[in-house]
């Protein structure tokens, strides 16, 4: 082949690899790589799926908790304190006075207060622990001279000078259970004390109720070991009155503790009847008060005096105190 022919073809493939380069180079201007390719769709992706679902803060079902909660008032950090709903008490005097006397009420601690009675426990203690005659109902305002009023006007105690007194104690299963008391407003912060130290010590009481709960009748209560204080009625086969009329008396788990008196011929009488097995005081039995039981300590450091150091009778579940 001649030499000038084939310089001419070596330079015309040249100019053509330069051309083909150039106009490679243009197209890829406007084109991208696998990976870019990649990367981009990548984001594409991520918009769409930002884009399609809405966040979970503005779910427009409503069914974010917090928004819930909201809506619904069912965030109890958000409940106003007001509304919270309080433990209604199962006791009979604590269910009547309420919070009517809270103005006038002495807290010793929780759980341990006296106040005033009001006229609801007023109303349902009159004709039972108290003399008198039931009121009819809606006559309770009415001004005039009642048979209430008339009958009760001799007692030798009025209904201002009782307070109701609301305790805990210890159940004999061992769980804390709420009692509740009458008696006189001047041993009132005696009992508040002595009951939250029992309490404090897990002292057992087997129930502590009004006597109401029982009609007034004495003997029922004590055979049902009640703890009780006020009750306006005699010394038991007496006229005169009891120190339990003027509400500085208490009988703590009488069954356990029974009342015993001798007869001229040297019978011994047991009330209640039931707690016959526990007259005997040099045995040994779970609830006896002696000169080495709490109960018996924390009373006498008030002031009060024991029925079982009493020398012609026995009441061992007694306790009364004395006005100066």
């Amino acid at each position: 082949m001649d030499r000038s022919k084939i310089i001419k073809a070596v330079i015309l493939l040249a100019v053509i690899t330069i051309f083909a380069s150039g106009c490679l180079r243009i197209l890829q201007r406007n084109s991208m790589s696998l990976a870019e390719y990649e990367k981009l769709n990548k984001v594409e992706s991520e918009d769409t799926d930002d884009s399609s679902v809405p966040p979970e803060s503005s779910d427009e079902t409503g069914e974010d908790d917090s928004v819930a909660a909201d809506q619904t008032g069912e965030d109890e950090s958000l409940q106003d304190p007001a509304e919270t709903i309080t433990p209604v008490s199962l006791l009979t005097g604590a269910s009547l006075n309420g919070s009517s006397q809270s103005e006038d009420r002495f807290t010793y601690e929780e759980g341990f207060y006296y106040e005033p009675i009001s006229d609801q426990l007023r109303r349902y203690i009159t004709g039972i622990s108290y003399p008198g005659t039931q009121q009819p109902s809606g006559t309770a305002d009415s001004g005039g001279d009642t048979s209430d009023t008339a009958s009760s006007a001799s007692a030798k105690i009025t209904l201002d000078e009782l307070r109701y007194v609301h305790i805990l104690h210890y159940d004999f299963d061992g769980n804390p259970a709420e009692g509740e008391l009458i008696c006189n407003e001047f041993i009132a912060g005696d009992l508040v004390e002595i009951f939250y130290e029992l309490y404090c010590n897990e002292y057992r009481l087997e129930k502590v109720l009004l006597i109401d709960e029982y009609d007034g009748d004495d003997v029922s209560s004590m055979e049902d070991n009640n703890t009780s204080c006020f009750n306006y009625r005699p010394v038991a086969g007496s006229s005169s009155l009891s120190r339990h009329a003027y509400g500085l008396a208490i009988d703590i788990n009488p069954l356990y503790n029974p009342y015993i008196t001798y007869g001229k011929d040297g019978t011994m009488n047991v009330s209640p009847a039931s707690g016959t097995d526990y007259a005997d005081r040099t045995l040994s039995f779970p609830y006896k008060i002696d000169e080495d039981d709490l109960c018996y300590k924390l009373f006498i450091q008030h002031g009060f005096t024991w029925g079982g150091s009493w020398n012609h009778s026995k009441d061992y579940q007694h306790f009364q105190k004395s006005k100066p």
